[in-house]
């Protein structure tokens, strides 16, 4: 069997078309039930957290690491910590542990 790559990148465009180009065709007026627009609402932030938390168990190299401070960053982050100071603080756990473990 020959696979053609031309065809390949083919679907894939008609795909990622589809799924652009559908919800502005076929979707024109106001959603107005509750339960879709509340699963609306939340799809950026879960697409957000699918890419980030990945990255953040991946980017020590350890796990012993990044799960303490993504820990304590989601804590300080709860309790109104600024972007920087859980940034510092993550930062930190990871640096301590990395020198402990």
């Amino acid at each position: 069997m020959t696979r053609n790559i031309y065809i390949y990148i083919l679907v894939m465009a008609a795909v990622t078309y589809a799924i652009r180009a559908l919800p502005l065709t076929v979707i024109r007026k106001e959603i107005k039930n509750k339960r879709i627009r509340a699963f609306l609402y939340y799809v950026p932030y879960v697409t957000l957290a699918v890419m980030t938390f990945p990255a953040i168990i991946d980017a020590t190299g350890s796990a012993a690491t990044a799960l303490p401070a993504l820990a304590a960053a989601a804590a300080l982050a709860w309790f109104g910590g600024s972007l920087l100071q859980v940034a510092v603080t993550a930062c930190l756990v990871v640096f301590v542990l990395g020198m402990i473990i």
